[in-house]
Formats: structure tokens, sequence, C-alpha cells
């Protein structure tokens, strides 16, 4: 079982910086691919970016060129660095991982980012 535990979140103002990052602990082993979610109030939870362990990252449509996910493996943690933050990007955000075997997708209680105008 994989443990994931998210920081970083936080109040920023809209063209802004915020890094967030999520610790992996548990069985190593099931540490797969990684990412983050987001969900707005009202709004179904989106992807917002994934890694796998040899750093193939993919993003959403409303991050590309804005957001970053880059992962250590030596510390089992990822991160996601997001720039030019726009109101829009606020919401919960969730920290993920896909058990490579089940393909169960499990995320970690969440961080709350919030970008005001």
């Amino acid at each position: 079982q994989v443990r994931l535990a998210e920081s970083g979140g936080g109040l920023v103002q809209a063209g802004g910086s915020l890094r967030l990052s999520c610790a992996a602990s548990g069985s190593i082993s099931s540490i797969n691919v990684m990412g983050w979610y987001r969900q707005a109030p009202g709004k179904q939870r989106e992807l917002v970016a994934s890694i796998t362990s040899g750093g193939t990252a993919e993003y959403g449509d409303s991050v590309k060129g804005r957001f970053t996910i880059s992962r250590d493996n030596a510390k089992n943690t990822v991160y996601l660095q997001m720039n030019s933050l726009q109101p829009e990007d606020t919401g919960v955000y969730y920290c993920s991982n896909r058990y490579p075997t089940t393909l169960e997708l499990i995320w970690g209680r969440g961080t709350q980012v919030t970008v005001s105008s």
C-alpha cells in the first residue's frame, strides 16, 4: 500500500507561482506513474499532469506551458511547479499514484490552491 502526502498549497495572486510536493511512502515497489489531479468547487476532478518513473510527462491542455511536473525517485517524491497561475487554477490539488499491477488509482488528501484575481 502506498501513502501520499501533499504539501505546498496556499493563496497566491494571479500571475504568481507555487510549488507542490508529494512524498510517497509504504510499498515502494508499488510507486509507479505519479501525478496531480485537481478539483474545483462544483466540478469533476481532472488530470493536471502525470509522470512515469522514467520521467515521461503528460499535461492537461489547460496547464501546458505553465506547469511542470518532476520527480525524484530516490526520495519517492513528485513535484508540480505552477507558474502564471490564474483564478481558474483554484481548487484542491491531489497527488496520485497508479498501482503497476491492478492499475488502481489512489490519491492523497489534497492541498488547497487559491489564486486571487
